[in-house]
């Protein structure tokens, strides 16, 4: 029997956030208990909350939107590639040691997936993809790129090398998924 995996991160009020982003307030706009006829909750957040996606827009003002992604960018096979706690960086030899053939999907698995739910803290010592490792996978043709913090990019790094690299190569980027129940292999993302 195959098994699903909820990758995605829930999003609550005062829910983790990368610093500097609009913080994450839902409130009831309407309550039954009040007297109203239904509930309905006021939601106010950025659109770089929870799991999300990096269009090339993020980085580039003439770039398309998340929504003029092609739907099959974000649908198919994927690797989930798993780094222990004491990797901090993800870069080009890491990547080098798996097997990565033909691989149009790949889904880096850290030490952050526990930072997203049992910590409700920022942690800006977040394990990230290295500028080398986003050349190596534009390189290889990776079409999406994955990871399990609010930020594929070394904290204030600066100079956003790996998303101008992986963006500017048309390759979407996903951040934000809960992969610490997900074994490392081959799945349909």
């Amino acid at each position: 029997m195959k098994r699903i995996y909820d990758v995605s991160v829930p999003i609550h009020d005062g829910g983790l956030v990368y610093p500097g982003n609009p913080e994450i307030h839902i409130s009831l706009q309407q309550s039954i208990a009040l007297g109203a006829g239904a509930n309905v909750s006021n939601l106010s957040f950025g659109s770089h909350t929870g799991t999300h996606v990096d269009a090339k827009r993020h980085f580039f003002n003439d770039g398309p939107g998340v929504d003029q992604i092609p739907l099959e960018t974000l649908l198919g096979p994927a690797i989930v590639l798993e780094f222990g706690p004491e990797t901090s960086t993800v870069g080009r030899a890491d990547l080098a040691a798996h097997d990565l053939a033909g691989a149009a999907r790949v889904l880096l698995k850290t030490r952050n997936s526990a930072y997203l739910t049992q910590d409700p803290t920022f942690h800006k010592d977040y394990t990230y993809l290295a500028p080398d490792g986003a050349e190596y996978l534009v390189g290889l043709g990776v079409k999406l790129v994955g990871i399990d913090y609010l930020s594929i990019e070394q904290f204030h790094s600066g100079h956003h090398r790996t998303h101008l690299t992986l963006l500017g190569a048309h390759v979407v980027i996903v951040e934000g998924l809960y992969l610490q129940d997900v074994p490392a292999g081959r799945y349909s993302f």
